[in-house]
This record gives structure tokens, sequence and C-alpha cells, in this order.
């Protein structure tokens, strides 16, 4: 897996956060994705793609906690 596809916010300003996820599922072709690593549980980053980007994404963990949470975010493909 290449840098390009891993995004590490921990150290990101927590209001600039989803902005930037989103930017980059914007990004996304179909079947592409990234992994998101944040420093704890991304529950309500899921709920916000739910209401926005609702049947576009796919949401797999691959690591939860305690220190950090990986998160494999997909664009799904037509």
């Amino acid at each position: 897996m290449s840098e390009e596809t891993v995004l590490d916010i921990r150290t990101i300003h927590p209001m600039h956060r989803h902005p930037m996820i989103f930017e980059r599922f914007d990004g996304l072709a179909g079947g592409e994705s990234f992994v998101l690593v944040n420093d704890h549980d991304p529950k309500p980053l899921f709920y916000q793609f739910q209401a926005e980007r609702s049947g576009q994404f796919t949401w797999e963990y691959l690591e939860q906690g305690p220190e950090a949470w990986r998160v494999e975010i997909g664009r799904a493909t037509a």
C-alpha cells in the first residue's frame, strides 16, 4: 500500500478532519479506497458518510484501538 492511500489525521486539528476526509473520498474513482488512521473510533464520521454519501461508500475496520483506529474507506462501484 502506497503512502498516498493512507490518510493519517491524528495530527490534524479536529475542525479540519472531516472536510479533508471527504475531499479525499470525493477524489476516488469507483473501486478505489484509502486507509484512514485516527486516534479514536471514527463512528461519527461513519454516520456522516451514511447521511451525505449513502450507497456510495464502503467502510471496513482494519484496526480498532486502543491507540489507533484504521478504517478502509472506499468508493463503491456502480
